[in-house]
């Protein structure tokens, strides 16, 4: 028994089964056992949720944002107390070692406080008339009820950004969470609840994400969706969103590259780097894949990196002493395997791994590719999966030429000592977020979100309030 709850709906104030009893079989990853049940959402249930976020949207956009922020402070202190438990069900849910699940739900609760405090300072202006007793002001209002689509990989971090923001800026919000891992999301929820959250502001529905998108984005009641995925599906979604002028945020794919040349520091860089490939397993937006490393370093990089996959812990991730778990379902073993067969058909070598581990359960060993060819698929497509592709480059030419071949532009990463290299990479690489020389990325008040087929927007920093508001301007002779 795995003490795993099966998860309800969350709609108008009340945690309720689908109306027509449908539910969805949730799977540990660790041992391919069905530990659970989610409800799966009817067309009526999301009629429901959309008439109670336009009451919930009509009530929150009248609290005052200095009472928004409070309420969202006592939700995150909730998070905060609630983190081992949510942690553990997360684990089973996902297959994340539960020190990081458990880092996953306390960072939650750093970006919600971080919004609590940003919205109370989403100031209007006041601009200079140009004819006397004029006087002319923008105002900051909430744009409307916004519909949020999270992915599974990280059930709290990707939920939390969306709520926090539509919540601290007066808007309402229905979250249609990963039906493969709901627990963590519905308690995320029940935070808020609990920490007095009004009946209608914010709902949870579970179901088969094409059709719930496709119903929720075009309803009149929806003014914004946010949406974290896959490309392809966010192409798709935002041109829904398009033709019927919601705005959007999208946060998509990415295939980061790392930089790291003679003149940096290789034991930091390895260190870091080796770390944050094979953290949740590579199932990470954010995942360095492209490693791009400087001739005079390659063979020592590739060995300590080589050493350091070989010495990764895998097994569930409630065992002590994890450092990785398995792959999030079923689907993603035979694409890394397609993906790595492709790499080493074209000249490419397999120097680490490359196979699924033990007949039960997702596993799938750390694994290290070199020499390959840009035309793999793998050197195109992201892996998210445990995959490092290790190539030599002669130097920064080579590394933008690279770097930047993708229509992808999320994160990409560079090790250097030269501050001239650095200076010409903030200013060459096509990304929206870089970090050089140390992992910089994903805080509560930094900017989240990419260039090109990687999206458009940002969930973190001082900007990501903005889509969750209109300005107004008032112009007025008195």
């Amino acid at each position: 028994m795995t003490d795993y709850p099966d998860t309800l709906l969350f709609i108008d104030g009340e945690w309720r089964a689908a109306s027509d009893g449908r539910t969805i079989p949730v799977v540990d990853p660790g041992t391919e056992e069905v530990i659970g049940q989610v409800a799966h959402a009817s067309t009526g249930d999301l009629d429901a949720a959309l008439d109670a976020a336009a009451r919930g949207f009509a009530t929150w956009r009248a609290v005052p944002a200095f009472d928004r922020a409070k309420l969202m402070r006592k939700a995150a202190g909730l998070l905060r107390d609630r983190a081992p438990a949510i942690a553990r069900l997360m684990t089973l849910e996902q297959g994340k070692p539960l020190a990081q699940a458990q880092a996953e739900t306390m960072a939650g609760a750093d970006v919600i406080d971080w919004f609590a405090e940003e919205a109370r300072r989403t100031y209007g202006q006041t601009i200079p008339a140009r004819t006397p007793g004029v006087t002319q002001i923008t105002l900051k209002q909430p744009v409307g009820p916004v519909a949020a689509f999270t992915p599974w990989n990280f059930p709290i971090n990707q939920a939390v950004r969306k709520l926090s923001a539509a919540l601290a800026t007066g808007c309402s919000i229905i979250v249609k969470a990963p039906e493969e891992t709901p627990a963590a999301p519905a308690e995320l929820v029940r935070c808020f609840i609990d920490a007095g959250l009004p009946a209608g502001v914010v709902g949870l529905v579970f179901g088969v994400p094409a059709e719930i998108s496709e119903y929720l984005i075009p309803h009149p009641v929806i003014a914004k969706i946010s949406f974290t995925g896959s490309t392809a599906v966010g192409k798709h979604l935002a041109a829904l969103a398009g033709a019927h002028m919601k705005r959007a945020t999208m946060e998509l794919g990415g295939h980061a590259p790392v930089m790291v040349f003679d003149d940096a520091d290789v034991q930091q860089a390895v260190s870091l780097m080796s770390a944050h490939k094979y953290r949740n397993a590579g199932q990470v937006c954010v995942s360095p894949t492209r490693f791009l490393v400087q001739d005079g370093i390659a063979d020592r990089f590739m060995a300590d990196f080589v050493d350091y996959a070989r010495a990764v812990k895998v097994g569930h991730g409630l065992d002590d002493g994890v450092d990785m778990g398995p792959l999030a379902n079923d689907r993603r073993a035979p694409a890394l395997e397609r993906m790595i067969e492709d790499a080493v058909a074209r000249g490419g070598r397999l120097v680490h791994g490359g196979r699924r581990i033990g007949n039960k359960g997702y596993f799938f060993e750390p694994t290290v590719l070199a020499d390959v060819p840009a035309s793999a698929e793998i050197m195109n497509e992201e892996p998210f999966g445990p995959v490092a592709v290790i190539n030599r480059i002669a130097g920064a030419d080579d590394a933008l030429t690279e770097a930047n071949r993708l229509s992808y532009g999320l994160a990409a990463y560079a090790f250097t000592g030269s501050s001239a290299t650095a200076q010409r990479l903030r200013d060459e690489v096509r990304a929206g977020m870089l970090t050089i020389n140390h992992l910089g990325l994903a805080l509560p008040e930094v900017p989240f979100g990419g260039l090109g087929d990687s999206g458009y927007g940002t969930e973190g920093g001082s900007d990501a309030v903005v889509a969750y508001l209109d300005t107004r301007f008032v112009s007025q002779l008195h």
